[in-house]
């Protein structure tokens, strides 16, 4: 697998004073949160965790006040790959299809996958065309069906008819 880490949420801020967090999930649910007991490589321990309508509010043991909650913000909360549960057919994690190469149907290459974004109808992947004169490559999104991937491992095949 390309990374050995799985970011499952990030701190977005402090929540009080007494050093709880507030939390913006990339995982499922809070529920996949509270399969884990610590984050980071034990760097930080859940001691509780609750459900917002906007992600979770999360207390850590080495976390006792605000400003120590303050200075997490944007630290991103990871566990091994190997913890988190076996895929099923047609599943992916996010970080799995990061940096992985794209080719079209036809067999052009496409970049690079920078980025997996989901705005409520289904994940849409970003991306970035190779560089051209120099300059950054263009970027492009597709989303990530069955008819505009049909497949992906050590690479991403989009078809042809969704590229730009």
């Amino acid at each position: 697998m390309p990374n050995t880490t799985v970011t499952l949420a990030a701190i977005s801020g402090a929540h009080g004073v007494t050093g709880e967090v507030r939390l913006k999930l990339f995982a499922d649910s809070i529920d996949s949160l509270k399969q884990y007991k610590s984050f980071n490589d034990g760097a930080l321990t859940v001691k509780s965790l609750r459900p917002t309508k906007d992600g979770a509010i999360a207390r850590f043991a080495e976390i006792n006040d605000r400003n120590a909650a303050e200075k997490l913000r944007s630290t991103l909360l990871t566990v091994p790959r190997e913890a988190l549960p076996p895929l099923g057919e047609g599943e992916y994690y996010y970080s799995d299809l990061l940096g992985l190469p794209c080719v079209s149907t036809e067999g052009t290459d496409l970049g690079t996958c920078i980025a997996v974004e989901n705005f409520g109808a289904s994940d849409v992947l970003e991306i970035q065309l190779p560089p051209e004169d120099g300059k950054p490559g263009k970027k492009f999104m597709v989303p990530m069906t069955k008819e505009a991937v049909p497949e992906w491992g050590d690479h991403i095949v989009i078809d042809a008819d969704f590229v730009i």
